[in-house]
């Protein structure tokens, strides 16, 4: 399934799909298509890059909570076993 993202690049909504046919067409669009397809990407590439950052912050925190805990049960588990 496709997930439709959009942007506002200079008052003008666009949709991926639009920006997917002037990639599939690069050869024939303008330079003016073109650098609309590059700003949509840059956006998204930021976009991407700012969330995966977030999540890796959230991984690590989960990573480390788990891991806090897993150790206050081993450690009950050895003094009731």
């Amino acid at each position: 399934m496709l997930m439709e993202n959009s942007f506002n690049l200079q008052d003008k909504k666009i949709k991926s799909g639009e920006i997917l046919l002037i990639i599939k067409e690069y050869k024939e669009r303008s330079n003016k298509d073109l650098q609309l397809a590059m700003d949509f990407i840059q956006e998204d590439f930021k976009f991407t890059k700012e969330n995966i950052i977030k999540l890796s912050h959230h991984l690590d925190k989960l990573e480390n909570t788990y891991n806090l805990l897993h150790k206050e049960h081993s450690e009950r588990n050895k003094i009731n076993g």
